[in-house]
């Protein structure tokens, strides 16, 4: 098991550096000059002169990217102008490592953009997570055991109708009517839960419920989907021929050899989530990396529009690593060796 994941390892950060390779050529060594975007409208030659001097990106491209890993490693000074830090040094800005580089359009560092923006971010996916979780999987095993009653009618035609929904529409539903209009939930808004666990609880959960309403449809059917086929297998009637109790049955026999086909999706969906809370955190107006890449890309801020990407192709990779591991320990037939 040691052996295997040292191996992953290794394979990880090879393909984080070949991605970060690629995303890097693809925004830094486009035909229009990068330096031209970091000033808006109101831009003059020396200005873009300056700003491309200030940035590095005056440099070649393979120094820039070195210079981006220089970052990420040790640390990173903006503009790096060793005599200006000289003279000037009160106009420079340090950049500590890991150093993810600097934005020009809000003028500071992309590592207290993200500083922000990141906290918000994974509070909104974490508790999506745990909810359509819980409750997808929950509601998957009443269906399939209810299978052909009412209620497993009822639930699969809740689900459709929930996955149909488009996320920006329930967003808009749940804060324009839900909660401003009928007050039924608390008005929306991130709190840290370090100053106020009560707020951060009901102020997030509109937003956990927006993005978790479409995935926990979705896992209410692929739930029952597995369920069924796993009930039907010999060791199900082996079990109850023994005299197991009935919940044991479907929850200790039924439901674990369930759970690796959903973890596999769950692990995927964690890291695609992070579309989906772009358009959440716009709804509902919460600064996290989602709506942050958005304004960025609205105004042409490369820096940050290029740490967002590498971020979703890093949860890509490692959630990919962590259901491997998961799979070990939910089934005793796997092994890695």
């Amino acid at each position: 098991m040691l052996a295997y994941v040292v191996r992953r390892t290794i394979a990880i950060v090879i393909m984080l550096f070949a991605i970060s390779v690629l995303t890097y050529l693809l925004f830094f060594a486009i035909p229009r000059d990068p330096a031209r975007l970091t000033c808006g409208k109101v831009c003059t030659p020396e200005l873009i002169s300056q700003n491309r001097h200030a940035l590095g990106l005056d440099r070649s491209i393979a120094v820039q990217y070195g210079d981006f890993l220089k970052g990420l490693v040790v640390s990173r000074d903006f503009p790096d102008d060793a005599e200006l830090a000289r003279t000037h040094p009160e106009l420079i800005i340090h950049c500590h490592a890991p150093c993810l580089g600097y934005s020009p359009s809000q003028q500071t560092t992309i590592n207290n953009v993200m500083g922000r923006a990141a906290p918000v971010t994974v509070t909104l996916t974490a508790g999506a997570f745990v909810l359509w979780m819980v409750v997808g999987v929950g509601l998957g095993v009443v269906s399939a055991v209810r299978r052909g009653s009412v209620v497993d009618k009822l639930l699969l035609g809740v689900s459709l109708i929930g996955y149909s929904f488009p996320t920006f529409f329930v967003g808009l539903i749940l804060y324009d009517i839900v909660s401003v209009k009928y007050g039924l939930l608390p008005s929306p808004g991130y709190v840290s839960p370090a100053h106020d666990v009560g707020g951060w609880v009901s102020g997030m959960l509109a937003p956990w419920i927006t993005l978790a309403l479409a995935y926990t449809a979705l896992y209410v059917r692929l739930t029952r989907a597995k369920m069924l086929d796993s009930m039907a297998g010999e060791y199900i009637r082996t079990a109850r021929a023994k005299g197991v109790r009935a919940h044991r049955v479907v929850l200790k026999h039924g439901l674990r050899a369930s759970l690796p086909p959903i973890i596999t999706i769950a692990g995927l969906d964690i890291a695609g989530v992070l579309g989906a809370t772009a358009i959440t955190e716009s709804v509902f107006n919460l600064d996290g990396i989602g709506k942050t890449v958005i304004s960025a890309v609205q105004e042409a801020d490369l820096p940050i529009i290029l740490v967002g990407v590498l971020i979703c192709a890093t949860v890509v990779v490692v959630m990919n690593f962590v259901v491997d591991l998961l799979y070990a320990a939910i089934d005793p037939r796997v092994r890695y060796t």
